[in-house]
């Protein structure tokens, strides 16, 4: 080796020792960091304002149980322990809500904000806050002080903190407030895009398409009071003809079919049997809320035991918190259990503005007003800041327009401060299915299916959360209210919102769908219900079963069998005959694959993979094409909330030419190209169709939302393992790699000790703590875990 070269390499080494040294060294200076912000698991420590010490016992999962002898001393330690174990979690919630995620992310937050400022959270959640009665005033009060202890009470900042290098600010009462107008943002359609998506549809393809696409009551929905509906009419070629528009190019369709992708639907499963049904006699509750996963989860899970408030003996209230807020908000307390699923009731409206004469004005009833211009100066990490305004009318904001070019009105519940409270920690002491449902009808949140059972055997249904009283209209569609014939006449009274309790067949479900025909349909409205499969499979095992146990509706949440997708299979098979084989190796071996058909979304399942795909894509070929127009008239189109399945099963049978894109020659050809687009799919995944199981598609994708700030493997240790999933949308085991049940547990009030309860991820949002992950491998699996704390590891005693 030449003199030059060998400096050359000595000197190389030299500089990569050096680099690793220095890495190293970073890293070692990290983990310490990372070490001193680990929360507080046994000993002691002090948070003003306390009247008596209180004890925290952590089990193996990190699980606590909080005794204290005050119910606003169980508040300021459940405060501590949120902050402790979840803090940069609460932080990044209250920023959603209120629109200030660019102060600590930069601009990549900067859309977000400007998209939700438009709705003034953060004011509204200060009227709240004001509105509030004193004893729940006091209690996030009391919240709020255990949270800035537990955040001051580190060693050093949350470690998320160190990586953005940015500072925790202290936690204010009126973002306890904010954390529900976040849920409000994940559950509910903040421009009502929904209803944009359905007028679109009418105005551009007419009411006929509408109706058929688009039905609110279909011929398979799994309504509690049983009503359907005949699938209206297939539009002729009057209506919709495909044939003589301008031919549109595969690329615009592809990208059309593209579009749909971006949309998560939150969502989740809720039923219950009365006492007759069950091995026990008490009536038996099971809930996973549906949302997107991520680390740490949504939830924390937790145990309150204080003073009962008739002084008789102690509450146990058992379930998951909301960190940020100081109550459980889906759990049991020995004498009812609860659980929520969305509703999808109609909330919001949108209103067409009438011009006026002058610039600037629009048309009230009897009146003429101007704009109101509202700016919102929005903090940006890094930059300057940005002041955005937005326009907002007597009604709300302006969110859009319509196919005439006339401004949409945004008319929303959650705009009124009277609609949010925290009504729910009622739920705390309420001892029957109709005190339970009493609270519900005078809680804030946003409006959703509510399912209680309590010891009795009773069961019930309401709607919790507020609802609009509507007069002249269903609100399905934008309208008008300058007449005056149209309008919202404030809340419905409690005594109104519509409830069922003890059903004759001692059964409830839910699974997003539409519960209700007729006069109750009318009340609740239409807000994007889900299609009918999951929550039928739902009513279907409940029928079968006899005295349940737990583990029984359990299994119904596993349930991992896709029966609408059978139908779908034998067209597959009838499809792909000796010609079609013929003419490509791939179609014979998707239909060699497919004939093993099990019609489960199990890990290893080829044949489903294949069925569901194929289906996907013959949905993606169909209705695409011919919503174009729609899509032209509202580019945020989305129609993947229209009950589209019967429609389409009926085009795909009956094969009519009009709706046929004008790249077929027939439907066989249609249908064929969805079958090679399986092929293709399963291609850009580098697998082989023999191989192309479920889960191999399905893989968990949940993640820490700052991995990525981290090279490679140690990102990779921030988030959950790439597991194969089981489950997918139209099932009760609601599965994706980024969504799923965000919770998972089974009750009975009365016998917590045989509830089980499952959670992805761990209590901890730390990774070094040994509760990061804790749990998750059972939710994953499906095993049976104790609904209750177990036997405490850990003891902190919090003293005044």
């Amino acid at each position: 080796m030449k003199p030059v070269t060998a400096k050359r390499l000595r000197l190389l080494a030299s500089a990569a020792s050096v680099l690793l040294f220095v890495a190293l060294a970073l890293a070692a200076w990290f983990y310490v960091k990372m070490r001193a912000s680990l929360p507080l698991l046994d000993g002691s420590a002090k948070i003003a304002n306390l009247s008596a010490p209180v004890t925290v016992e952590r089990d193996a999962q990190g699980v606590p149980t909080i005794r204290g002898s005050q119910r606003l001393d169980v508040a300021r330690a459940l405060g501590f322990l949120h902050a402790q174990d979840r803090f940069f979690q609460m932080d990044c919630t209250r920023r959603h809500a209120a629109g200030e995620l660019a102060e600590l992310f930069g601009k990549k937050a900067l859309p977000h904000d400007k998209q939700v400022r438009i709705h003034g959270f953060r004011t509204l959640a200060q009227k709240v806050l004001a509105s509030l009665a004193p004893d729940i005033h006091a209690l996030v009060e009391a919240y709020t002080e255990g949270v800035n202890t537990g955040l001051t009470k580190l060693s050093t900042k949350p470690f998320e903190y160190i990586l953005t290098r940015t500072t925790p600010q202290a936690w204010k009462p009126e973002d306890s407030v904010l954390m529900i107008y976040a849920m409000t943002l994940d559950l509910q359609d903040e421009d009502a895009g929904y209803e944009q998506s359905l007028a679109a549809l009418r105005d551009t393809l007419g009411q006929s398409a509408l109706a058929y696409f688009a039905p609110l009551i279909g011929p398979d929905d799994a309504a509690l009071d049983g009503t359907t509906a005949l699938l209206a009419p297939m539009p002729t070629e009057r209506m919709i003809d495909i044939r003589k528009r301008v031919y549109t190019t595969e690329e615009k369709t592809a990208a059309l079919r593209q579009s749909e992708y971006s949309d998560v639907l939150p969502g989740s499963n809720a039923f219950a049997l009365d006492g007759a049904r069950t091995a026990t006699g008490s009536a038996l509750l099971a809930n996973d809320m549906h949302l997107s996963l991520r680390v740490p989860n949504i939830w924390y899970r937790a145990s309150l035991v204080f003073p009962a408030t008739n002084g008789q003996g102690e509450t146990r209230v058992t379930g998951v918190t909301l960190p940020g807020t100081p109550f459980v908000v889906a759990g049991s307390n020995g004498s009812i259990a609860w659980g929520f699923t969305n509703s999808y009731a109609d909330t919001a409206d949108l209103i067409v503005l009438n011009r006026a004469a002058g610039p600037g004005t629009y048309s009230t009833h009897n009146d003429v007003a101007m704009y109101e211009k509202r700016a919102e100066t929005i903090l940006v990490r890094g930059e300057k800041p940005e002041v955005v305004e937005y326009s907002w009318t007597c009604w709300g904001p302006v969110v859009g327009t319509n196919a005439d070019k006339r401004d949409l009105a945004l008319k929303w519940v959650a705009q009124d401060p009277e609609a949010t409270n925290f009504n729910l920690f009622a739920l705390e002491s309420a001892s029957t299915v109709q005190e339970a449902i009493e609270i519900a009808h005078r809680t804030g949140t946003p409006a959703q299916n509510f399912l209680v059972a309590d010891t009795t055997g009773t069961i019930g249904w309401t709607i919790c959360g507020r609802l609009p009283k509507r007069i002249g209209y269903d609100g399905r569609l934008p309208a008008a209210w300058s007449y005056g014939d149209r309008k919202w006449d404030g809340f419905l009274p409690p005594e109104t919102i519509p409830t069922a309790i003890a059903p004759a067949d001692g059964r409830l479900w839910s699974g997003n769908q539409r519960l209700f025909g007729g006069e109750i349909l009318r009340v609740l409205g239409d807000g994007g219900y889900e299609q009918p499969m999951r929550a039928g499979r739902i009513r279907d095992e409940l029928t079968a079963l006899g005295k349940a146990t737990p583990r029984d509706l359990l299994a119904v949440q596993l349930d991992v069998q896709a029966p609408y997708l059978e139908r779908w299979h034998q067209l597959f098979l009838r499809l792909l005959d000796p010609d079609a084989v013929a003419k490509s190796k791939d179609r014979a071996r998707l239909r060699a694959a497919a004939e093993k058909w099990e019609g489960r979304a199990s890990v290893d399942s080829v044949s489903y993979r294949i069925i569901a795909a194929f289906h996907q894509q013959v949905v993606d070929r169909v209705l695409p094409v011919v919503f174009e127009p729609c899509y032209d008239a509202y580019p945020e189109f989305k129609f993947r909330r229209f009950h589209y399945e019967p429609a389409l099963w009926e085009m795909v049978n009956q094969k009519p030419p009009h709706l046929l894109g004008q790249d077929y020659g027939s439907w066989d050809d249609l249908l064929l190209a969805a079958v090679d687009d399986v092929a293709e799919d399963i291609d850009q995944e580098h697998s082989t169709i023999a191989r192309a199981t479920w889960g191999q598609h399905n893989a968990a994708q949940i993640k820490h939302p700052l991995s990525s700030a981290l090279p490679g493997l140690l990102g990779s240790w921030m988030n959950m393992p790439a597991d194969p999933l089981p489950g997918d949308n139209n099932m009760p085991r609601v599965q994706s790699p980024t969504s799923g049940a965000s919770e998972r547990f089974v009750v009975s009030p009365g016998h917590e000790d045989e509830g089980i309860f499952h959670m992805p991820g761990g209590q901890s949002g730390h990774p070094l703590s040994p509760f990061y992950r804790a749990g998750h491998e059972a939710w994953l699996k499906g095993e049976p875990t104790p609904f209750l704390p177990g036997t405490a590891v850990h003891t902190l005693t919090l003293k005044p």
